[in-house]
């Protein structure tokens, strides 16, 4: 469902058909043949071989790599996307730059993350990260004797809707077409614009950019 929603998201944008995407932390290719029914050439990056094996054997065509340092050249893509992702690498912003430069101008970029203080920033230690992301994933291995997947510091980041939106309004290679609680409907959006509120009520923030 959420590849289909995401297909449907982009699709507001540009026409897929015939575009090269890559997607940035693509795992396991729950999103490969959504793309592939718009018309899309789809590939996935990821950093885990383990999570690109969750459904077998990695989608053809995948690559191994770090979003922070993507392994291709400028400008080799149409559309660039990453779902969920930023807030597991430790350097989020450094990730999106990537993202960016590796756009075709008048490409499209689209970056979506959840946000630290939303109800489900703790991932599956929420709600106690509210509480402090290490206290929350120390709680979460005591009760179930084992870390975390997603473990605060490590593989889980503290993100906000505020840095997100001054990275895009203040990077200088793309213009923003949209920043908007991806899960809302748009009679909800206004609450992006309202410090401190956004970050505990937006929940997961998307930014659409277009590649000059």
């Amino acid at each position: 469902m959420l590849a289909a929603d995401s297909v449907g998201q982009l699709s507001q944008y540009t026409d897929l058909s015939g575009k090269h995407v890559l997607d940035v932390g693509g795992g396991p290719g729950y999103f490969a043949s959504a793309f592939r029914a718009a018309g899309a050439s789809y590939t996935p990056l990821d950093s885990d071989l383990g999570e690109l094996s969750g459904l077998g054997d990695p989608e053809p065509g995948t690559v191994i790599g770090s979003g922070m340092s993507l392994p291709f050249r400028d400008g080799a893509f149409d559309v660039t996307y990453s779902s969920n992702v930023l807030e597991h690498v430790p350097e989020p912003w450094t990730m999106a730059d990537e993202m960016l430069r590796v756009t075709r101008p008048g490409g499209l970029v689209f970056l979506s993350y959840t946000l630290w203080f939303g109800p489900w920033g703790g991932h599956e230690t929420a709600p106690w990260h509210y509480l402090g992301g290490y206290r929350a994933a120390d709680r979460y291995a005591r009760t179930h004797g084992k870390r975390p997947k997603n473990d605060f510091g490590t593989s889980l980041f503290a993100v906000t809707a505020g840095a997100g939106m001054r990275w895009a309004r203040t990077q200088t290679d793309a213009d923003v077409l949209e920043l908007m609680p991806r899960y809302h409907p748009r009679w909800a959006w206004w609450t992006l614009h309202v410090p401190v509120l956004r970050e505990v009520t937006t929940w997961n923030l998307a930014i659409v950019l277009r590649r000059r």
